[in-house]
Parts: C-alpha cells; structure tokens; sequence
C-alpha cells in the first residue's frame, strides 16, 4: 500500500509501509525469537507470513530497564536488536505497532539527566512533574495521597538529587527507573510532539500510548483517567499522527467501562475482559458471562488472550460475579499447569493483585483443545486479534527463566531461538492454530457483522457475515470441542 503522508514541513512524501489491516497482529520483543529483528524477520518469512499481518514490536528502543518500557531515547533502536532499516523493512510487509510511554521517560534519559546537573537552568526543567510546583504548599495532604491510584503504599515519587547537592521530589508513578512526564508544560508538549512524529516516521501504523491513564493528573484526584484533561490529551496526540495515516491506541488495565468511554470517542481499545472470560467459561462449561460481554463490548477493538504482562483480573469486575473471579482467579493455580501462587507475590518481584502470571496455554492446563477453542472464539469476537509470540507457538510456562530471574512475568516470556521455532511449528496445535489464523486474515465475512445466535449456557454460536459470505463458529463448552462453518465461491465448506 502506498501511503501520502506530511512531514513536519508539510512536504508531501511516499511510502510504502503498510498501514492497519483487519489481520492477526504479532505481539513480541525484538529479541524473542530469533536475537534480534532480522531474525524477526526472517522467521517470520520462513513461517507465519500469511498467519500474521501485523506486529506490535515491544519496545526496541535503548531502555534502563523493565524490559523496554523505561525508554531512554525514542530516536534510537537499541543496537542489540538492530537499527531502523530493520524495523522499516518489516514495515514493508506487516503493519507494525510501536510503544509510545506517555507518561514516563528513563532517569537515564538524556533529558533528566540534564535536569540533575543544571536544576532550573536546565531545558527540561519543567518535563518532569516537580512536587514543589505541583502541590499547593510542596507536599500532598493525607487526604490527597489516599486520593491517587497508585502502585506504591505512599505518595508516587523519588528524590531527585542534583549536581548543586540539593534534592527534590519528583512524580513517579511506577518503577524508579520511569520518571512521569508533566504533560501539560510547553517543554513536555513539544517533547511529545518529536517523538511520535518520529514514530510515525519510521514505519508505525498504530501507536499504543502504554499506561495512557497516569499521564493527566489533577491535585485532590486518583490523577487517573482524569476527565476532561484526558480527552483533550488524547486530541492532542492525535492532531501529532494523523497526517502520516497512524492511529493510536490508548492502554488501559481499568474497568470495563473506561474502554466504552473511549470507544465512544471513536478510539481504538483493548478488549483485556476476554482472557478471563474465557478461561471461566472453559473451566466450568458455561457461556453466559462471555455471550453478554459479546452483547455489550465495543467493536472498533484489539481482542487479546495473551500479552507480555499477566492475564488481567480487574478488567472482568461486574462482567464476571465477584464468586466467579475469586473461583476462577484460584483456579488458575489448580487446573493450570506448572503455575503457582508464590509466582504471583513479592517473592518473584511481583505486587500485581490484578494480574495472574502464567502463559494461556499453560492457564488452560496446556491442554490443545481447550486451546484452540479460545483462539477460534478470540478470531470470531468483534475486533482485531493480537496473539503474544509465546501463544503464537502454545508456549508453555518457563519455569526456568522465572528461576533465574525471579521475575514473575518471565513465566510468560521465553527466549526462542531458531531451532526452538523450528520444531515447535511441527507441533499439531501450533501447525491447527496458524491454520486458523490464515483463515481468519483471508476471509471477507471478518469485514463484516459479528452475530450471536441464541443457544444453550454452555454452547456458543458466533456468525460473521458480509454480504453473501459468511463465516459460523459453533462451539461446545463442556466438551471443548468446536466447527466451524464458511462459504466460498457460493458453497458452504467445513473448516
């Protein structure tokens, strides 16, 4: 596809990076299978060329930690992994997903490392949310601590020390090593407006603008998802991408409703409500909560199973009954397989109380049926679907690397090599789910409407129909079994 798009000049350029399809979307690190993009690239090729259309790239550029996500320099792709000609050539075929973290910036960053050495004379002095300037008299109350959603037991900040000796607060929300950006300064828009455009530059066709909720904040709020604030931010961010044909998705691990906000607006959102769902109606054989979160959830969506964080628990509050996510969150532990507790709490680096961490085959008790029931619901569900490289290959839980670690999210976050790749791709359930995803990128009725036929609570019966082609789902929950049904040159074939 070639694409008109303007640069900050308004001059007028060509490119020939594809934009958003309705196609399966890879989510994977730079160096996860294979070392680096290339190998990305040339696995893909090798492989998945038609079983994936798009990929979210998981942060490449050169980071102090967190995997990615304490970004030191959006200019740049960490030499480990590559440069921009590999990100861009991959831009050639799939549409590529980059991370943009809208709320915070690396304490190694260039940017606040100049702000320790000059304090107020630096150029950046006021990127960054200062507690001095932020709170009335420098210093939150009791009553507006409480207030902030928060990830810490106290007031979200560290110390910044500066070359001179002195020392100040500064807004932190999560890790020390991710300081929160002031987003409504001057400094912090134009800091803002650079780096998307050069996102948009190399090859996005999506922004994922990662932790979205944290960025607007207000003294004697959650300083979460705050209103108005938040949707001037996003028409802000959006007003950046929308001459290079880029679309932004905002990430957010909330309440359901706050993705039916946002859809409202017309954005695009994740659709976190599914895993759960799922795995709830795969264990007991029920279908209920699932057919009424299909009645009501937006349909200009991201559906995933899988990501490079744990399966989300807070995002299915009021679709499923508190007895049902305390049972299945328990569960999990039970019928999964190899996943335990202890992986979820401070012991592995983990607080989270709102995710599980375990791989989705794995959380299915790496049972294939069971498997390729939740793939085919996800690639029937309104939306676009992302499958996480460890689920593109039924991956399951690496004990090993959790053990080296200790971080509880590299359960779900193993390292493939070539080799590796090589012969999981043999596997029947990998070989059935590639099937299935090349048929879901090829078949016109995905274009279309997505309908729920009336059924027992333990069967589920999805139709996806434009104009005369059609696609039906049938699935039995009790016995994990499922067919599907579709057209093609008039006549009706079984899949």
């Amino acid at each position: 596809m070639v694409v008109s798009i303007k640069t900050g000049f308004y001059a007028e350029m060509e490119t020939d990076m594809k934009k958003l399809e309705n196609k399966c979307m890879l989510i994977t690190y730079s160096d996860s299978m294979g070392h680096n993009l290339a190998d990305l690239n040339e696995i893909l090729d090798k492989y998945f060329k038609n079983a994936v259309g798009g990929i979210h790239i998981l942060p490449f550029f050169p980071s102090s930690g967190d995997r990615g996500f304490a970004p030191m320099d959006y200019h740049k792709v960490d030499p480990a992994f590559g440069d921009w000609s590999d990100v861009e050539h991959l831009a050639e075929k799939y549409y590529l997903m980059f991370d943009y973290m809208i709320n915070h910036i690396s304490a190694q960053s260039p940017y606040y490392k100049d702000f320790l050495e000059k304090k107020d004379a630096s150029e950046y002095h006021d990127l960054f949310i200062r507690y001095k300037d932020f709170w009335e008299n420098g210093e939150p109350t009791e009553e507006q601590v409480d207030a902030i959603y928060k990830r810490k037991p106290r007031a979200p900040y560290v110390e910044a020390r500066f070359a001179d000796g002195t020392s100040e607060k500064v807004w932190c929300t999560f890790d020390e090593e991710q300081i929160d950006i002031n987003c409504k300064s001057e400094t912090a828009k134009r800091f803002i407006r650079d780096n998307l455009t050069t996102l948009c530059e190399h090859g996005a066709a999506m922004i994922r603008l990662d932790a979205f909720a944290y960025a607007t904040k207000k003294a004697g709020t959650s300083c979460f998802f705050i209103e108005p604030d938040v949707w001037e931010f996003l028409k802000e961010c959006e007003d950046i991408v929308k001459p290079y044909g880029v679309t932004l998705l905002p990430e957010i691990h909330e309440h359901y409703t706050m993705q039916e906000k946002i859809a409202k607006e017309d954005y695009y959102v994740y659709d976190f409500a599914l895993p759960m769902l799922l795995i709830n109606a795969l264990y007991y054989g029920q279908t209920q909560y699932l057919k009424h979160w299909f009645e009501i959830c937006p349909r200009k969506q991201f559906t995933t199973l899988d990501t490079h964080d744990g399966i989300g628990v807070v995002d299915v509050k009021d679709l499923l009954p508190d007895e049902e996510i305390k049972r299945t969150k328990e569960d999990i532990f039970k019928f999964g397989a190899n996943v335990k507790k202890i992986y979820n709490t401070a012991a592995y680096n983990n607080l989270d109380i709102y995710q599980v961490n375990c791989s989705y085959y794995s959380a299915l008790g790496d049972e294939d049926d069971a498997y390729l029931l939740a793939r085919a619901v996800q690639f029937f569900a309104p939306g676009i679907p992302q499958v996480y490289y460890v689920g593109l290959l039924a991956g399951k839980n690496d004990l090993k690397l959790l053990e080296e670690t200790k971080v509880g999210r590299n359960i779900n976050r193993h390292y493939y090599t070539k080799e590796e790749i090589d012969a999981e791709v043999k596997r029947p359930v990998v070989a059935e789910l590639l099937r299935m995803m090349e048929f879901r990128n090829a078949h016109p009725a995905f274009d279309g409407t997505f309908e729920l036929e009336t059924c027992d609570d333990d069967k589920l019966v999805i139709v996806r129909r434009n104009g005369d082609a059609w696609a039906k789902l049938s699935a039995d929950f009790k016995a994990k079994k499922f067919a599907i049904t579709y057209t093609e040159d008039g006549e009706v074939h079984t899949f």
